[in-house]
């Protein structure tokens, strides 16, 4: 950058100095000492179990997306229905391959994936739906892509650095839902 000094241009001096970037040897060391100790280096975090509850949200959000996908994925009916349909149960895999990730995290994190039906749909941040009509299905995939979009990024936020691995786990779904969102809205415009 160059600054004008009386009619004399100089370099801005350096904003700050270079630190050199190096390793955490006494962190190194300790993973060398402790092979017994979870290969997840997350676990022993303070943040662990806000983690896994944030986890167990996102979980119950896929499996219920996946229940209204399947529905309606057999329930379409209609003119376009055929093809639309069939993108639905491709959603709907996608959805249980998000669940299936997400529970994996979970595990690893040294916490217990909650696959209750009874609570499922309270701890859900999109809904369920049975519309019959096939353009209010499409619709309630949309609003429920777009719920997932919102906690996807609130829930990367809140991570942060806290746990880089989880937060790219939900970084690539967040992407994958908003594929999903973009191709319903495309739809919806036909």
């Amino acid at each position: 950058m160059l600054i004008k000094k009386d009619s004399i241009l100089q370099k801005a001096p350096q904003a700050a100095a270079h630190v050199q970037l190096a390793l955490d040897e006494a962190a190194i060391e300790v993973a060398r000492r402790s092979p017994d100790d979870s290969a997840v280096a997350s676990r022993d975090s303070v943040w662990r179990q806000d983690i896994i509850e944030l986890l167990n949200g996102a979980l119950a959000t896929e499996l219920v997306c996946v229940l209204r996908y399947k529905r309606h994925h057999f329930t379409a009916d209609g003119m376009a229905s055929p093809k639309i349909a069939e993108e639905f149960g491709v959603h709907a895999a996608e959805e249980a391959a998000h669940a299936d990730r997400l529970a994996t995290r979970i595990v690893q994190l040294g916490g217990e994936p909650d696959f209750s039906p009874d609570s499922l749909s309270r701890r859900s941040h999109a809904a369920y739906d049975d519309s019959a009509d096939l353009k209010a299905m499409i619709k309630a995939n949309l609003v429920a892509e777009r719920v997932a979009i919102e906690s996807y990024g609130q829930m990367v936020a809140l991570i942060g650095d806290k746990d880089p691995t989880t937060r790219r786990l939900l970084e690539d779904i967040l992407a994958d839902e908003q594929q999903h969102a973009e191709e319903l809205k495309g739809w919806l415009a036909h």
